[in-house]
């Protein structure tokens, strides 16, 4: 048991010091290397931590999504510790995604916002994943909240595409897509090898907070039953 939690600190050293190395190297890579855009000037420097967010927060709501539907299939309340744990880092990303995005609408839109079909479905994205946190902590009861819980998580993931197609989709202000975008479309070399350092800062971040937030849902879940077993 000793070796084990030795193996498992070891592991958290490790990964929080690669998460840290890797941010400061993203803000290198973003604030130095990359070159400086020729119409948006430094303002442009967003991209970097704005795009790594919204896709890393993807990234947390599929493992809700997984989770979810594991957690359904099995009764096993592992995953919902998983999916409880991953929703709240998503949020945070989410948060993120919609602070980043303002600070740069206002230099190159003049204005911190505009019901934009990508700004829409990005708020409302948002706002899905806080009604399923509140939904877990009004239910209260563990295997019950993990049920409604799952079928929302499940049901909410279906705004990740329509958020992700949005700029495919409708006719907006957002930027077009860089990466898999309509012919010409792309980034400079050294811009997209900042993109991917800021990418891989933002996921190793995401692995080290939800493996804190897991230890700390699973403590959580055992003092409440405790206080419940003690009547």
């Amino acid at each position: 048991m000793k070796a084990q939690q030795s193996g498992r600190y070891r592991l958290d050293l490790i990964l929080w010091l690669a998460a840290t190395a890797s941010v400061a190297l993203a803000l290198y890579f973003a604030l130095l290397f990359a070159p400086t855009e020729r119409t948006m000037g430094h303002v442009q420097r967003i991209f970097y931590f704005h795009v790594a967010s919204a896709w890393v927060a993807f990234l947390a709501f599929f493992v809700v999504f997984v989770a979810s539907v594991l957690y359904l299939a099995t009764r096993d309340l592992r995953h919902d510790v998983l999916a409880a744990s991953s929703a709240e880092i998503g949020v945070l990303f989410t948060t993120l995604v919609l602070t980043t995005g303002p600070l740069w609408a206002k230099p190159v839109w003049n204005t911190y916002w505009t019901w934009d079909p990508r700004l829409t479905t990005t708020l409302i994205l948002w706002l899905i994943y806080i009604a399923y946190l509140m939904l877990r902590s009004f239910v209260g009861e563990d295997e019950k909240a993990a049920r409604f819980a799952a079928v929302f998580g499940i049901v909410g993931f279906a705004d990740v595409p329509i958020v992700y197609l949005s700029i495919r989709l409708w006719r907006t202000l957002h930027p077009k897509p860089v990466i898999g975008g309509a012919e010409g479309s792309g980034l400079h070399p050294t811009m997209l090898i900042a993109l991917l350092v800021c990418l891989t800062a933002f996921a190793l971040l995401y692995l080290c907070l939800l493996r804190l937030r897991i230890r700390l849902e699973r403590v959580q879940r055992q003092l409440r039953r405790a206080q419940l077993e003690r009547g």
